[in-house]
């Protein structure tokens, strides 16, 4: 298939509190505010092209409202519509937005909510925020914590394969690795990617009946002092760490998580490997392998399975599955009525 995507262009989401969800994106996380309108706020990290990063936007409980991908030409928009349509999932077009152009706007096959676009308009920073040297947006950042770029949405499904095989077979994303149960062989997580990166698409094994909720959102800083300097930072600012710092074994990037103040949770990833495989076969780990955690040593925490919006039932996280989540998914007469 010829290359559609390019890369991850902005992500939108909710909050009950869209002031102080903003607010702690540029205050203590070191984003800048660019727009507002119609409630939403836009926000942009000081590396990334496009205008914004992040929109936030009201709603009644923290979500992902849209991801939103850049295609590789004015073609692939039309092809990548045309293949989503053949698929079976039946979208629409509309005339743009704030900072982009023409787009196709539909939801996937498990409840995500998707936009492709071509056009976007570039950022051109104010006086104050040009940059000496030409490749960059603006200036680097002076906030100690601020990230340089977007870097990948993690989401959840109740079936991981079927989804990596429908965004792959579908609009060519390539799927870079599984993570498999030790005790079956159940998939509960996978990585995908539109270029050379690991993944700038996550998915994790999810039993509830809500679909298309959302794990984490992630950002990304140029070194692991500047990761550890974030999670310091945030802490000194009343912000704990919610998991991390440590390293990825599927991707070997450097993490940390934390909450903003909707309970939407956010990595922040540096380091990593690089992938220009054209024929990659995704290789499948074990969490006993280190899939989540390299050193193989760390005890995640349990509130790494909440995923978002609530509902009820078990999340996988990149690490694996909790033990309850083991429970329900191996023992089927574990709960009432099933098996």
């Amino acid at each position: 298939m010829e290359k559609l995507l390019a890369h991850l262009s902005h992500l939108e989401i909710t909050s009950p509190d869209v002031e102080a969800s903003a607010a702690f994106y540029v205050q203590k996380f070191g984003m800048r505010e660019v727009h507002r309108a119609d409630g939403n706020v836009y926000l942009r990290c000081w590396g990334d092209y496009d205008t914004y990063s992040l929109v936030v936007v009201p709603g009644d409980e923290p979500a992902l409202a849209r991801m939103a991908w850049r295609t590789t030409s004015p073609e692939a928009l039309e092809t990548a519509a045309a293949r989503v349509e053949a698929a079976g999932q039946a979208g629409q077009w509309s005339q743009g937005g704030y900072g982009y152009g023409r787009a196709y706007e539909f939801t996937g096959p498990f409840g995500h909510p998707m936009r492709l676009v071509w056009e976007v308009e570039k950022y051109v920073a104010p006086a104050e925020f040009a940059s000496i040297y030409p490749d960059r947006p603006e200036k680097r950042s002076d906030h100690a914590a601020a990230p340089r770029f977007l870097d990948h949405v993690t989401v959840a499904t109740q079936d991981v394969r079927a989804f990596a095989a429908w965004y792959s077979e579908t609009l060519g994303f390539r799927t870079m690795a599984f993570t498999e149960l030790d005790e079956a062989p159940v998939t509960v997580f996978s990585v995908l990617t539109t270029n050379e990166k690991s993944h700038d698409l996550g998915v994790v094994l999810d039993t509830s009946e809500r679909a298309g909720r959302v794990n984490h959102i992630a950002f990304w800083v140029d070194t692991h002092e500047d990761l550890l300097r974030t999670a310091d930072v945030l802490m000194e600012h009343g912000t704990p760490m919610e998991y991390g710092p440590s390293i990825h074994g599927i991707g070997e990037q450097n993490f940390l998580y934390f909450r903003e103040p909707s309970t939407l949770r956010v990595e922040l990833n540096s380091g990593g490997y690089r992938n220009y495989v054209p024929d990659w076969q995704a290789n499948t780990w074990k969490p006993s392998e280190g899939s989540n955690n390299i050193y193989r040593n760390g005890a995640m925490p349990h509130s790494m399975t909440d995923s978002f919006p609530h509902a009820e039932g078990f999340t996988a996280t990149e690490e694996g599955a909790s033990e309850e989540m083991k429970a329900a998914i191996l023992n089927p007469y574990a709960v009432q009525g099933r098996g």
